[in-house]
């Protein structure tokens, strides 16, 4: 099923020739009677060429408008419901999955491995949420090394939601490095050394992705924007913005610093009612709901589902030519609701 990303990335077992070694099963009986493996790679091993752009550098370069939906691992060990969740927004037409590192600080299956399911099962791209509150500096290079050699290229550099927010509130945060410091470590990989300078043998492909909070006083703008350019420093290629409910935030951030240098990917998550609405605003940080907003959602009373999807396509219809692509993402596991909303998105592209 991931023959398209095969495809892709260039079937290589080294980075610079693009070479393919076949290696023969060789298994052998040793004097004490243990088996001695010498070998049981039959397949080619999927690695990048050298500088591979994945499927969504290479539309944001063309210019392309992008489509993500954000997915959560399962709390458990079963993925099946994830990937069937997936499987809808491939036939909607969402262009790649983000996949969540245990959001809202609660345990969840690890990103990486959900991910590589995803990519393994339908050939679709993925965007991983990588956050530095679980890992220390050594922990982080050695997940994005084994992320890369999966296939795993688009990384969203994160700190992570507060411990405070979920089932372990005393465990303690690691955060050797923030958001930033983890953006210049990935840029180091694609210069071909690890924080310490050592070598990692060839340069990484990695597509660095930071994140934007659009919901600011007009003090606390000034700080995002500070840190915006700090994140542009350091390396990103692309931004995810958090969820907005208005075009007015988006507009203050373009006031202050232009046309970015680099892709935005503005953020959505369909309202589903008035009680979602205010949960949201109230509860969940950095997400803030404009009283006009809630008040249609309120007024809506059983057809919230209907008013939260018409209150998301009039706001991305409005914020359409000022980025380059959305990231929706589900509450309650409703995929049919993001997928609709896809669908109206791309009938928009084609008109």
């Amino acid at each position: 099923m991931r023959k398209a990303l095969d495809e892709h990335y260039g079937v290589s077992t080294q980075f610079s020739t693009g070479l393919v070694k076949e290696t023969e099963e060789k298994v052998t009986e040793t004097a004490n009677g243990t088996v001695s493996i010498a070998g049981l790679i039959e397949e080619e091993i999927i690695l990048p060429r050298q500088g591979t752009p994945t499927r969504l550098q290479e539309k944001l370069a063309a210019g392309e408008f992008v489509v993500s939906v954000e997915l959560d691992p399962p709390k458990g060990l079963n993925p099946t419901k994830i990937l069937e969740g997936a499987a809808l927004l491939q036939q909607a037409g969402v262009n790649c999955i983000n996949i969540a590192d245990s959001p809202m600080a609660r345990v969840r299956m690890g990103c990486i491995a959900m991910a590589r399911l995803i990519q393994d099962h339908l050939g679709l791209e993925t965007i991983i949420h990588f956050t530095t509150r679980d890992r220390n500096l050594m922990a982080l290079q050695s997940e994005l090394l084994g992320a890369h050699a999966l296939g795993i290229r688009n990384i969203l550099a994160l700190t992570g939601d507060p411990l405070r927010l979920g089932d372990y509130p005393n465990t303690t945060g690691v955060w050797d490095v923030d958001s930033i410091g983890l953006i210049q470590v990935l840029r180091g990989m694609n210069e071909g050394h690890d924080a310490a300078g050592s070598s990692i043998g060839a340069q990484s492909c990695f597509h660095i992705g930071a994140a934007l909070n659009l919901n600011m006083t007009e003090e606390e703008t000034t700080q995002e924007i500070e840190k915006f350019r700090r994140k542009l420093e350091a390396g990103a290629h692309f931004i995810m913005t958090q969820p907005i409910y208005e075009l007015a935030p988006l507009l203050r951030f373009l006031e202050r610093v232009g046309k970015p240098s680099i892709p935005v990917i503005l953020g959505c998550i369909p309202l589903h009612s008035s009680r979602h609405a205010e949960f949201l605003h109230n509860e969940v940080p950095g997400i803030i709901i404009p009283e006009e907003v809630r008040a249609r959602m309120r007024a809506a009373g059983e057809r919230g589902h209907e008013e939260g999807l018409k209150l998301a396509q009039e706001l991305l219809s409005a914020a359409r030519s000022m980025v380059q692509g959305v990231y929706l993402m589900p509450s309650y596991g409703r995929y049919d609701v993001v997928g609709k909303l896809t669908k109206m998105l791309l009938v928009q592209q084609t008109a």
